[in-house]
């Protein structure tokens, strides 16, 4: 089950590929873990933030969230595991490469 993992396993697993947005990854990990409001909401952007700034995972695609989907006017970031992302999910079993 992934609410036993760590959140930003999580978020590894989810950045397959094809990339998620942001907001895709924050609403599936707020319902797996079932974290709810928007302190939890930012957080999980937060770690997020973090895998990228890390090399982890690398923003693909990058568009202005005019709808209100996440918070209107902010940055919406579409994000794909990176190189180094892939070999550091293998060494903590997530994947294999």
């Amino acid at each position: 089950m992934a609410g036993n993992r760590p959140i930003k396993f999580r978020i590894l697993e989810l950045c397959n590929d094809n990339g998620k947005w942001n907001y895709e990854i924050v609403k599936q990990i707020q319902k797996e873990y079932n974290l709810k409001g928007n302190f939890q909401r930012d957080s999980i952007n937060f770690d997020i933030i973090e895998l990228a700034s890390g090399g982890m995972i690398k923003d693909i695609e990058v568009k202005v969230d005019e709808d209100g989907i996440y918070k209107k006017g902010f940055l919406l970031h579409k994000y794909v595991l990176t190189d180094f992302g892939k070999i550091r999910a293998a060494d903590a079993c997530l994947m294999y490469v």
